[in-house]
């Protein structure tokens, strides 16, 4: 089976890094719509959409901070996508990992952009020691980063094994 061309895989990036971006912007902008700042709809016992803003980074930390955040994931994303433009060695899977990463990252911006913050909502019920809300875009970013870490890992292993 003959593997994508490089401008196929760019397509692909585009292609999916687009849709997540406007999956994660439709989410802020039904939230902002239809859930009061503050309010919590309740879809069952364990997940709740609660519209709150981060005016922070991950986590929340650093609220009142979020230029930074905003700088800091912009240029990450600069970064990245002229990684997948100039390298030559670049695996498919980072092409689909990083795409979900840009994705929810440039929602995340665009959130900043849009409404001065981001739009958080996803607010998981009864885990111990969870007391995070999260959004799409956040969701996107670690659909991303843990496929991408665990294939990072595997292939490292396999370049440091010994040749039999």
């Amino acid at each position: 089976m003959k593997s994508p061309s490089k401008q196929g895989l760019l397509i692909y990036f585009s292609a999916i890094a687009l849709s997540v971006l406007t999956i994660s912007q439709l989410s802020s902008f039904l939230v902002n719509r239809y859930i009061a700042l503050g309010g919590t709809v309740e879809l069952n016992s364990f997940i709740h959409f609660t519209h709150i803003r981060n005016l922070g980074g991950v986590f929340g930390m650093f609220q009142g901070q979020g230029w930074i955040f905003a700088l800091f994931s912009f240029a990450l994303i600069i970064a990245l996508v002229i990684y997948l433009l100039i390298s030559k060695s670049v695996q498919t899977y980072e092409y689909i990992c990083f795409a979900f990463v840009v994705g929810g990252g440039s929602s995340n911006i665009l959130d900043r952009l849009i409404y001065g913050s981001v739009v958080d909502f996803i607010d998981l019920q009864h885990i111990p020691f969870w007391h995070y809300i999260f959004n799409v875009a956040d969701m996107m970013i670690h659909i991303g980063l843990w496929p991408m870490l665990l294939f990072s890992l595997r292939d490292s292993r396999r370049q440091s094994s010994p040749v039999n």
